[in-house]
């Protein structure tokens, strides 16, 4: 992980994709271990002084998992005063999205939206750096 100084993650707002995948790049940056990490963004796209690891997040999304890690994201964002959410899955392996991957983004994507919780982005962080996932990646 990567340290960009708090007057950046302040001053700069993350107003594009390209901006959200540096960002995440420069924080978390390549894969070392599976976990999650949530990023939070206030209403005018600056990044909170928060992120959050989760090193124990189930190996599926079903059986109500994505809901309840969703419920758990609803009360992080109502605490924190968030207007969105940035999802980064990070696991040590190739940039190629895998049937869970893929599986997970889109069960936490329905969850969050059900919460009304605003996922600004989902970005997996792989073993040689970090990727953009778009909709169509994981929306089927």
């Amino acid at each position: 992980m990567t340290n960009i100084s708090a007057e950046t993650a302040a001053n700069v707002p993350l107003t594009s994709n390209d901006l959200i995948e540096q960002r995440v790049s420069d924080l978390i940056g390549r894969a070392c271990r599976r976990q999650l990490w949530l990023l939070f963004l206030d209403h005018e796209n600056i990044q909170l002084p928060l992120i959050m690891p989760m090193a124990d997040y189930p190996e599926s999304p079903g059986g109500g998992n994505a809901r309840q890690l969703a419920a758990a994201i609803r009360e992080i964002v109502d605490a924190a005063g968030a207007a969105q959410v940035i999802v980064v899955w990070e696991r040590y392996a190739s940039e190629s999205l895998t049937e869970v991957d893929a599986a997970w983004a889109r069960h936490l994507h329905h969850a969050c939206t059900t919460e009304g919780i605003s996922v600004r982005a989902q970005l997996l962080s792989h073993k040689r750096g970090v990727r953009w996932l778009a909709a169509d990646d994981y929306l089927v």
